[in-house]
């Protein structure tokens, strides 16, 4: 049986993976399925205040509104930084939260294919310098993973449109606007070889401020209105929150 290598988009604020199954690429659903559009692995990791197992993905999700102070997002952010994350008292590295998410996603993995899986090939920003690149590698490492190779996430989109089948030589712009974080990049290729030429955008800039910005126009729709909802229970906030994303996704579409 060929070795099995899953690919990883270590996302800010959401995670996915994919193995190759009869020549295509097939995507890594999370014991808990799917969650919206796709994303099958947020990027959250809780811990429980009743000190009951760690939560990872979207059970850490479910229960961020109430134990905000013990649920870590966006540790992307941190990487390759002398970050500590401060929870009940013990303390966590940007790279050991990102290995929790790999170990999910690892075990999610094994449990679809039935498989072993022991070595993976995980994505990064293009401006990501060599401390964000090994601190990705070490969290597979700590994750259980060797870590086959670290790939530009602009050359892994450009590879997933077959663009380096093409047989002539091209300037490609990825606009990749994501959970987290906004990333363009000007790449040439030639000869089936990607060459990043420029990269920039905003490591604190996403979907998700988008979707703060909206959540605090409604809020302030809400207060004008004098409707005291979030004040009585935080629920219906959550809810909001919930469809501002689901509207926000398919006006985007």
């Amino acid at each position: 049986m060929a070795e099995r290598i899953i690919g990883i988009d270590l996302g800010t604020s959401n995670s996915a993976a994919a193995i190759i199954q009869g020549g295509k690429p097939t995507i890594i659903p999370s014991a808990e399925g799917q969650t919206a559009h796709g994303k099958a692995f947020p990027s959250v990791v809780a811990f429980p205040k009743d000190g009951s197992a760690m939560l990872v993905g979207t059970p850490a999700v479910n229960q961020a509104v109430t134990n905000p102070e013990n649920t870590i997002t966006k540790a992307k952010r941190k990487m390759g930084t002398d970050h500590v994350y401060k929870i009940e008292g013990k303390e966590y590295k940007p790279q050991q939260i990102s290995a929790f998410i790999l170990q999910k996603i690892k075990k999610d993995a094994e449990a679809f294919t039935g498989d072993k899986i022991t070595k993976a090939v995980i994505t990064v920003p293009a401006y990501f310098d060599d401390n964000q690149r090994q601190a990705t590698k070490d969290a597979g490492t700590i994750a259980g993973l060797e870590v086959a190779r670290i790939i530009n996430e602009p050359t892994a989109a450009s590879l997933a449109f077959g663009l380096d089948k093409a047989k002539q030589e091209m300037k490609i712009l990825v606009f990749d606007f994501g959970g987290g974080t906004l990333d363009v990049t000007i790449m040439e290729m030639g000869g089936g070889v990607f060459e990043v030429q420029s990269t920039s955008g905003d490591t604190k800039l996403g979907g998700t401020d988008m979707d703060l910005s909206i959540m605090d126009y409604v809020k302030e729709e809400f207060r004008k209105k004098k409707v005291l909802i979030f004040q009585v229970t935080r629920k219906p906030w959550r809810d909001s929150e919930k469809l501002v994303k689901r509207q926000r996704f398919n006006f985007l579409v």
